[in-house]
């Protein structure tokens, strides 16, 4: 989140922020029969808890039927995921448009894995990946077997949504199929001749207008985050809790921040990891994120120069120069890689990226790159897919596209070419091993040719009407740099704990100092002590 990589304004593909894209998930998943005996379906009404508004008593107070969650999956990764026989699915109803409550309906996707200790529940734990597009009813479940032997696990049932447009949820925001985004990824856009500029545009624009012909502009005009935490307050209050409990990895902790906006009082605890800046504008939070990825690629390539084999060579200072060697030719000539694909340079700069975000996946990095030193391009390919959601049989996830309906809709949007160029160039210069050596771009977005308006609110939360809340943030954090922690923190006066490491987000991914920390916070409501510290 931010995004997991924002990538560059106009020319290299979109920056996800997201956790789920790290292969968390992969390795925390749980066995499918973790638990014996599969959910019968059962209808609970625990609802309206806490603050209600007048106008939405009956989206408060809804039922909700849960049963066995393999009719929610929508990938190949969460059918896999959702025969876990611990857990179980429900969907929740929520206006189209909060201002029109008696309209249009929409269905969230919900999972939940149930405390383990009943007797002491404090209540529900809501969690969120990111992206934005990413699904959080396959975080929840692949978190379901790291919680499961702790006290998190025991006190609180552990609940993961989709949130609107995305996954299960219905209807998805639908802008490109399968075979085009096959074919928009084989175009790099590094072509910035006004010529070139020209078709970049023409190619926004028919994205922008594929996405309101196949979603509808009511549904773009409602997909911002600000629509999102007014879900979760319905989704806190069907599941019975008067307050929320909450933990919000990447861009998932801007959903948090805005929550804590808009329902102060109902916040009982929060957890912010891979913290977003509240206040940094969008060319900003690009040039810290490429200085961030870059820092990554350093530690990556000092790392690699250390193996019997590095693709970069055993010289860190020219690892930025041999990438741009390797991955350059890629833009007149993509390699092919079997099935009638090719990898192009967007696709192996997008793998880079992808492998970037935790230290896990640095040595299949550095093999990918090995391959591409031979003409092969698998490896790499392979990542990229990882990162776009693209399965086995070809079919994508729609995150990309959910993607850009939240961030069209959530954020100013830049329009002015001088300005276009300017942050292009800083991009560059943030993040060297990702230039091209076209000169920088002019070209506007998608986002200056989308069919709704803006709709997020400038309004910061009142930390005076919190209870303490805890960012946690990551020194060498490549998509949402450490300074932007510090700057949510101080904006919610939340207690920071810092780790020092090399990747994105931590919270419940092995680290014992952290996870105690955030595990005591969340049951007892006290926070690590100011200064706190942990490392990898």
């Amino acid at each position: 989140m931010a995004s997991c990589h924002d990538q560059r304004v106009t020319r290299l593909p979109t920056v996800l922020v997201t956790f789920l894209l790290l292969g968390s998930v992969v390795a925390c998943s749980p066995s499918p029969s973790e638990e014996p005996g599969t959910p019968q379906l059962h209808t609970e009404s625990r609802g309206p808890a806490g603050a209600v508004p007048p106008d939405l008593k009956e989206y408060y107070g809804q039922s909700l039927t849960w049963g066995p969650c393999a009719e929610y999956a929508t990938t190949g990764r969460s059918r896999a995921a959702f025969r876990n026989r611990s857990i179980e699915c429900a969907r929740l109803t929520v206006p189209m448009d909060y201002s029109a409550p008696q309209g249009k309906t929409i269905t969230l996707g919900v999972l939940r894995k149930p405390a383990g200790d009943p007797a002491h529940r404090i209540g529900s734990l809501v969690v969120n990946p990111g992206g934005p597009g990413a699904s959080g009813m396959l975080m929840a479940a692949g978190l379901a077997g790291a919680v499961s032997n702790t006290e998190l696990g025991a006190r609180f049932d552990l609940v993961g949504f989709d949130p609107r447009g995305i996954g299960a949820s219905e209807p998805q925001v639908d802008c490109l199929t399968d075979a085009e985004r096959d074919a928009e990824r084989l175009d790099s856009d590094a072509d910035t001749s006004p010529a070139g500029i020209a078709q970049t545009e023409r190619e926004h624009r028919a994205y922008a207008r594929k996405c309101a012909q196949r979603s509808g502009t009511t549904m773009l005009a409602n997909m911002g985050t600000r629509d999102v935490a007014k879900d979760m307050d319905v989704l806190r209050s069907a599941l019975g809790d008067k307050k929320l409990t909450y933990l919000g990895f990447s861009y998932g902790t801007r959903i948090g921040a805005e929550y804590a906006e808009q329902f102060p009082g109902n916040v009982r605890a929060m957890v912010l990891d891979g913290a977003m800046d509240p206040d940094q504008g969008k060319v900003a939070e690009l040039v810290a994120q490429g200085a961030g990825f870059q820092q990554a690629f350093e530690a990556f390539a000092a790392w690699c120069s250390r193996q019997e084999a590095c693709a970069l060579g055993d010289d860190p200072s020219r690892a930025v120069t041999v990438y741009q060697q390797l991955t350059r030719p890629l833009l007149e000539q993509p390699v092919a890689v079997g099935e009638g694909r090719k990898l192009s340079y967007s696709d192996a700069t997008t793998g880079t990226i992808q492998a970037l975000y935790s230290k896990r996946l640095w040595e299949r990095l550095n093999s990918g790159l090995l391959q591409l030193t031979r003409g092969q391009g698998r490896i790499l390919m392979a990542l990229a897919d990882s990162y776009y959601g693209r399965g086995p049989n070809g079919h994508y996830s729609g995150l990309t596209d959910a993607f850009n309906a939240v961030r069209c809709v959530d954020d100013p949007r830049l329009t002015d070419r001088a300005r276009l160029r300017k942050a292009d160039r800083r991009y560059e210069q943030a993040a060297p091993f990702l230039d091209d050596g076209h000169p920088p771009s002019a070209a506007r977005g998608v986002c200056a040719f989308w069919p709704v308006p803006v709709t997020a609110d400038e309004v910061p939360p009142d930390p005076a009407k919190l209870p303490t809340t805890l960012v946690i943030s990551t020194t060498g954090d490549p998509a949402t740099p450490y300074a932007a922690g510090k700057r949510l923190a101080n904006a919610l006066g939340a207690r920071l704990l810092t780790f020092e490491g090399t990747q994105h987000t931590v919270f419940l991914q092995g680290n014992a100092c952290v996870n105690r920390a955030g595990i005591r916070y969340l049951v007892d409501l006290k926070p690590p002590q100011e200064g706190t510290r942990c490392t990898s």
